[in-house]
C-alpha cells in the first residue's frame, strides 16, 4: 500500500513523543539531577530527552582530553616541568612554546619554565604532550568551556596553565593512581639501591 512508509515514520515519531511524557512522570522532580543524567542517556532509555545545557550538563568521561594544563606539587607548589621542550617537540600543531629559566648568575639554564605558552586555538587536544612528557608535568584537561572575543586572549600563559596536582587527582583518578604507584615504586628502588651501596 503507498503510504505505508510514511504511517510507520509518524507512529515511531508519536511513540517517541508519548514516552516522552511517561518518562518525565518516571523521572518526576529528579529528571536533571547529577544521578539520573547518566541513566537518562542510556541505550534502554525511551523518549526524547535534551540536556537543557548549559544549566544541566552531563558528566565528563575520565579519559576525555582537552587543552594541556602544567601540573606543580601541592605541597611544595614548584612545578613539575623542566621545561625540556620534549612536548614542543611532538606537538603536531607547534602549539607550545618554552622558554627556559637562567641562572643570574652563570647564565646557564635551569631545570624550570621561565615562560611557557600554549595556544588553544590551534591545539588540536591529540594528548601527546601529555603522553610523551617524561615529568608527568602536563596533563590534559576536562575544561571544555573556552570562549574569547579576541584570539590572543587564547593563549595561555604559565600563570595560566598551572594547576595543583590535586586537580588531576581529581579528574583523572585512574592516571593518578598509576603514576603515584610508579612514583612510588621507583622512589623504593633508588632508597634500596642507595642502601645497598651504603651496607
Amino acid at each position: 500500500m503507498y503510504g505505508s512508509g510514511i504511517l510507520k515514520g509518524l507512529g515511531v515519531t508519536l511513540k517517541h513523543f508519548v514516552e516522552t511524557y511517561i518518562e518525565d512522570i518516571r523521572y518526576l522532580g529528579k529528571r536533571y539531577t547529577p544521578e539520573a543524567l547518566p541513566q537518562r542517556q542510556g541505550p534502554k532509555e525511551r523518549g526524547i530527552f535534551t540536556v537543557q545545557y548549559p544549566f544541566e550538563k552531563l558528566p565528563v568521561p575520565e579519559n576525555f582530553r582537552y587543552i594541556p594544563f602544567l601540573v606543580y606539587d601541592d605541597e611544595t607548589g614548584k612545578e613539575r616541568c623542566t621545561s625540556c621542550g620534549i612536548c614542543a617537540k611532538v606537538c603536531p600543531p607547534q602549539c607550545i612554546w618554552i622558554v627556559r629559566t637562567k641562572d643570574p648568575k652563570t647564565g646557564r639554564p635551569r631545570p624550570e619554565p621561565a615562560e611557557f605558552y600554549i595556544d588553544a586555538s590551534i591545539c588540536m587536544s591529540c594528548g601527546y604532550c601529555a603522553e610523551f612528557c617524561p615529568f608527568d608535568a602536563i596533563k590534559m584537561d576536562h575544561d571544555y568551556e573556552l570562549s574569547a572575543y579576541h584570539r590572543d586572549e587564547l593563549v595561555f600563559d604559565l600563570k595560566k596553565l598551572l594547576k595543583p596536582a590535586s586537580y588531576h587527582a581529581q579528574i583523572h583518578p585512574t592516571d593518578w593512581k598509576r603514576e603515584e604507584e610508579a612514583r612510588a615504586a621507583k622512589a623504593a628502588k633508588k632508597a634500596a639501591a642507595r642502601k645497598a651501596r651504603k651496607g
